[in-house]
């Protein structure tokens, strides 16, 4: 999210607040128990800082892979936080339920990811000490999704394999079994009192634009953006453009001053 929330403070400076967390278990945030490793959990997590960072007032909320599944999640468990507080939704390359049917995210459901988890669950901390193997085989696959095969900046590519590095084999082990099984497509409905905003790249391989068509059409108010060109690192790859379309969305609500979460 840097480069999105730099172009974000050059359009509203500080008259709008931005929070940005890493999900349990990753970037600067503590390891907790593997058990913990589910999209439900993150929903709490989100609704604990919601709680901590703006106790009143006015928000919007963006997220993007796994973040937006997460905010799909704490919407079911907050439904009445809907209008009166939370008063705008982005979901950026994420998907409300089937990411293991096509894409690289059909490798979720491969035989070989079931027997991943399984060696991580019995042997932590052996191979959560192992680097190399969790850069061995994850980094391809996460190379894949988040650009494809087509060419983009180095300095994309190199904080891509950054927050790659920096995530243990253990916590993306523990996290599979939640998103393989992720399902909010009967929650979205809730949305539609919101202004929401949905964006996905056009070559999008680990949530393929589908599942974003599929977002928007349970939502028929809502503001479908496609990033033309763009994979699912399109935070990073088109931060420009998703900038904009949090601008605009913000611009549909009616807050002057909310708290805005980022996952």
């Amino acid at each position: 999210w840097f480069d999105v929330a730099a172009a974000l403070e050059k359009t509203w400076g500080e008259d709008i607040r931005m929070v940005f967390y890493d999900h349990r278990g990753h970037g600067s945030s503590s390891a907790a128990d593997t058990g913990s490793y589910t999209i439900e959990q993150l929903g709490l997590d989100l609704g604990a800082i919601v709680r901590t960072m703006v106790p009143t007032g006015r928000y919007i909320v963006v997220g993007h892979s796994m973040g937006g599944m997460t905010i799909m999640s704490y919407v079911r468990q907050h439904l009445a936080e809907l209008g009166d507080r939370l008063v705008g939704v982005g979901l950026v390359a994420t998907a409300a339920h089937g990411i293991a049917e096509e894409g690289i995210g059909a490798c979720l459901a491969h035989p070989a990811v079931s027997l991943f988890r399984t060696v991580v669950k019995r042997a932590p901390r052996v191979m959560g000490a192992s680097k190399r193997l969790s850069r061995g085989i994850c980094a391809p696959i996460m190379r894949a999704a988040g650009c494809g095969s087509r060419r983009v900046s180095p300095r994309v590519v190199a904080l891509a394999s950054a927050m790659l590095n920096e995530t243990s084999v253990v916590t993306m082990a523990g996290f599979l079994g939640s998103l393989h099984d992720f399902d909010e497509s009967k929650s979205l409905s809730a949305l539609a009192v919101v202004p929401t905003m949905v964006l996905c790249g056009s070559d999008d391989l680990m949530t393929p634009l589908r599942h974003s068509q599929a977002i928007a059409d349970n939502l028929p108010a809502a503001r479908l953006v496609t990033v033309d060109n763009a994979g699912h690192m399109v935070i990073l790859e088109r931060a420009t453009e998703v900038a904009d379309a949090i601008a605009v969305l913000l611009a549909q609500t009616s807050v002057t001053a909310p708290l805005k979460v980022a996952l």
